[in-house]
């Protein structure tokens, strides 16, 4: 490429020249996120790439100025100078640029997917204008994968946890060095232009809408503002949680920019599995052993609970795989009042081994009790 020449428009935005209007708006919308100059503040070579990608999209996507840049290459700007797209007052410009009231989809589109950026109203003062919203930007929700145990999930618990995120440089508080006002807006961080029929206000592009200018970059920030922090704080886990439950810890999470408020932490719950005790919703349910004599003639057995040990009842007769209740002695419901309940289910034990005289004893009963058990079976 000559010292002189412009960069080709379509190699900016990393299309083919036969790209489709939807290729090449899908390529700008991605580039324009990645080199945004609110993603990347204070990166002067960022600044520069995101102005070549605006200049290049709002030539490319005009199926006129397209044409005219096709045909005279680096001139087509200079073609459109000496008379060739003489097409009105500003508003005629706007309209070609964007379409009619189709700011809020070009721009509301680029900073909507980035997540908290700067909106764009409509107001009507007597003429049609569009402003900007500059001011401070939400940081970031982040997401930490935490692991509680089962009696934690059940009864809730404060845990302690190390956070390693980017934090306001404490050299600088975040503003990338020493600042004064910006002189291109004198610190309102909005630059206007326009004319005719139509005002057009947006963010200058000096400030980023911030109204200061970094002056001297920060040393220990290299002028980011942002530093690496890590952190212990205390979070709260509430009663109910189970695995894939998400909790919002507010302001704990990325950095807001421009002094912006910071995100917020969720915590994406992992239980991790008991050896006694399996869970279904807000029941829990147990395997309890019982003996040949306590299923046979009934009486009351310990039973281990989330809370402790309880007493239960066993009813004569209880057979292997019956099930009894322990009401409210589940997992409590989340954010609710109340709790679930644990469902016993009864295995009963078979002796593998018999001494001479408890044989004896079984086949004295077995001639006793003898009844047609598998009649129904056809046996």
């Amino acid at each position: 490429m000559r010292p002189d020449q412009k960069p080709d428009f379509y190699e900016i935005l990393g299309v083919e020249r036969d790209a489709s209007a939807d290729a090449i708006k899908k390529s700008y919308r991605r580039l324009a996120r990645e080199y945004h100059p609110d993603v990347n503040p204070g990166d002067e070579e960022a600044e520069s790439r995101f102005k070549e990608i605006s200049q290049a999209y709002q030539t490319l996507k005009d199926p006129e100025k397209r044409g005219k840049y096709d045909q005279f290459g680096d001139a087509w700007d200079q073609a459109q100078q000496t008379g060739q797209w003489q097409q009105g007052d500003f508003r005629d410009f706007v309209q070609q640029q964007y379409g009619a009231g189709s700011f809020r989809d070009v721009f509301g589109d680029l900073f909507g997917d980035m997540g908290g950026g700067r909106g764009f109203t409509f107001a009507s003062t007597g003429r049609s204008r569009v402003r900007p919203e500059p001011g401070p930007t939400r940081g970031q929700d982040v997401e930490y994968e935490l692991p509680v145990s089962f009696e934690e999930a059940v009864h809730g618990a404060e845990k302690q946890i190390s956070l390693t995120l980017a934090d306001r440089c404490p050299e600088c508080e975040g503003m990338g060095g020493e600042t004064q006002t910006c002189p291109a807006c004198g610190g309102t961080g909005q630059a206007q232009s326009g004319g005719g029929f139509f005002s057009l206000g947006a963010a200058c592009q000096q400030c980023h809408g911030t109204g200061q200018v970094v002056t001297t970059r920060c040393k220990t920030c290299r002028g980011t503002g942002e530093s690496s922090r890590s952190r212990r704080i205390t979070v709260r886990v509430p009663a109910g949680v189970e695995t894939g439950s998400k909790v919002r810890v507010r302001g704990e999470g990325g950095r807001g920019i421009a002094t912006g408020p910071a995100g917020d932490l969720i915590l994406s719950i992992h239980m991790q599995p008991h050896s006694t005790f399996e869970r279904e919703g807000d029941d829990i349910r147990l395997e309890l052993p019982v003996s040949f004599t306590e299923a046979a003639l009934g009486g009351k057995v310990r039973v281990p609970t989330i809370d402790g040990n309880v007493t239960m009842t066993i009813p004569a007769g209880t057979q292997s795989g019956d099930q009894l209740r322990l009401k409210g002695r589940g997992v409590t419901h989340l954010g609710e009042s109340g709790r679930g309940d644990q469902y016993v289910t009864i295995s009963v034990r078979v002796p593998e081994k018999l001494s001479d005289e408890q044989r004896e004893m079984l086949e004295r009963f077995g001639e006793s009790w003898s009844p047609d058990l598998r009649s129904s079976l056809g046996a």
